[in-house]
């Protein structure tokens, strides 16, 4: 069975990955439109109607700012937890919510669907009651960790036992200190409950990549704070002074990536 992974977007104007066979898979957040959802995975060879279920990290408006057309148009389960879901449902930005659609999961209790073992742990952020998720297949262990301040206990297990794995890289650290933010916002974004900065990313799989992690994703890069080249080179070069072998890639923003054969 060939498992596929692709970005449909990635980062603060949109986030949105699809994980699956040609035949049918899971989406992870729903931040940008139906529309472009069902484009981005047609010219890369799937159909949004084989798409099974959508699974919420957490409630800030660039993971979900869809969610509710995606589940009516496409009658699609929503699974996140309680809270989450309640949060989705009071936002004053949303026109549509996923009341008719709403599948409520609970940390750390694996839900199948299909030929996927979808497994939700909490990480640390300011949206409410944020989760990353490792998805098991054929023996492998695909876990996405996006929107995180730090990399808890919970949150390490994980991802060292992923075999595939994306991770936030949202900013570097001298261009976020000498960018435009106010100092409020660059507090926020590096506080535990922030972002993941590129050095924090690199610091961490070096000293706690494990040997069957074959393929490490950065993702959620910043567009004022970040660049693609930056990123990849901060952690590139980490790994490559322990002498680490793996294959490393920086999603896009705002369009979709390559298709990757897990």
């Amino acid at each position: 069975m060939e498992i596929n992974f692709i970005s449909l977007a990635s980062g603060s104007s949109g986030n949105c990955f699809y994980i699956g066979t040609r035949n049918h898979g899971i989406l992870i957040d729903a931040g940008i439109a139906v529309r472009s959802i069902k484009k981005r995975l047609h010219t890369a060879g799937f159909d949004l109607n084989n798409v099974r279920a959508v699974f919420i990290t957490h409630d800030h408006i660039d993971h979900v700012r869809y969610v509710g057309a995606l589940s009516e148009k496409a009658f699609l389960p929503v699974y996140a937890t309680e809270k989450t879901h309640n949060a989705i449902a009071d936002s004053y930005i949303l026109r549509q919510t996923a009341n008719s659609c709403k599948r409520i999961i609970e940390k750390n209790k694996p839900v199948v669907i299909d030929d996927f073992c979808v497994e939700a742990f909490g990480i640390s952020h300011d949206g409410c009651d944020n989760v990353g998720y490792t998805v098991g297949f054929n023996g492998k262990r695909f876990t996405l960790v996006t929107d995180l301040g730090y990399i808890c206990e919970n949150a390490k297990k994980h991802i060292c036992n992923a075999d595939y794995l994306v991770i936030e890289a949202n900013y570097d650290e001298q261009m976020l200190d000498k960018g435009k933010y106010p100092v409020s916002l660059q507090k926020r974004i590096k506080a535990d409950t922030g972002h993941l900065s590129n050095r924090q990313a690199a610091d961490f799989l070096s000293e706690n990549i494990n040997e069957k992690l074959s393929h490490v994703w950065l993702c959620h890069l910043s567009r004022e704070n970040n660049l693609p080249q930056l990123a990849y080179q901060t952690v590139a070069e980490k790994l490559n002074e322990k002498g680490l072998n793996v294959n490393l890639y920086v999603l896009p923003r705002t369009s979709p990536s390559d298709v990757f054969v897990l």
